[in-house]
């Protein structure tokens, strides 16, 4: 008589659940554009999915039965986004490991026109990605305000700079003071974490950079052009 098989892993079920949840083409669609770090209505993202809102509304309430995604209504809309910073970086890796093998080429010149300016420079969920994270954090890393050699961390200065500049770091949660995220087209980590949030949401909130088009595209203006410049040295030609 064969021996008693071991227990399985408690965590098994979990995780096959939540492997089953983004294992779905419509769903996945939905938490990659859900990574702007906005609350998308149950519609826009519908239209975005290509798909019916009544089958939409099915694939969301799975969602935020799995914990992927939270829900507000304000009067006949409703609104979701993603739950945490945990499911963005969860999205954001996924998506960075399929990325190398997955060529397409863009339809038409708007098309081509949105894939260039998400690579020039965008939002991965609350922090800056593309040719523009990159800048700001090969910028900081030179400056010795952060370091990757062991893993990204803030310096001293690099802290005291934040703080110079008016950008408030919210040091009170369990999130990294400082995190690397691989960045799916530059193939290179750009700053993430409490500190790649704070700046982030600084430069949109001061007009450095604002959102161009409907998907997660930033542009940087001319005054945070010259504001990088003088802070962090980054040249012109970087951020174009």
């Amino acid at each position: 008589m064969l021996g008693r098989m071991a227990s399985k892993d408690p965590q098994a079920p979990q995780l096959a659940r939540l492997a089953a949840l983004i294992a779905d083409e419509t769903r996945a669609a939905c938490l990659l554009a859900l990574l702007d770090g906005r609350a998308w209505t149950a519609g826009e993202l519908a239209r975005h999915a290509g798909v019916a809102a009544s089958t939409l509304s099915e694939h969301l309430g799975k969602l935020v039965a799995g914990g992927l995604l939270t829900e507000e209504r304000q009067g006949r809309h409703r609104y979701v986004r993603l739950a945490d910073a945990r499911v963005a970086q969860l999205v954001e890796d996924l998506a960075a490991q399929v990325s190398p093998s997955v060529t397409v080429r863009p339809r038409n010149l708007r098309e081509s026109s949105a894939g260039s300016a998400m690579a020039r420079g965008r939002t991965c969920y609350d922090h800056l990605a593309g040719r523009l994270g990159i800048a700001v954090t090969d910028a900081l890393t030179a400056r010795g305000l952060l370091r990757q050699d062991t893993g990204f961390a803030l310096t001293d200065a690099g802290v005291g700079w934040f703080g110079a500049v008016g950008i408030r770091l919210d040091r009170t949660g369990r999130r990294p003071l400082a995190r690397g995220c691989l960045d799916w087209t530059e193939r290179r980590p750009h700053l993430a974490g409490v500190a790649g949030a704070a700046l982030c949401r600084h430069v949109l909130e001061v007009g450095w950079c604002v959102r161009i088009g409907s998907e997660r595209a930033v542009k940087v203006t001319d005054t945070g052009e010259r504001a990088l410049f003088e802070l962090l040295a980054i040249e012109t030609r970087a951020l174009r």
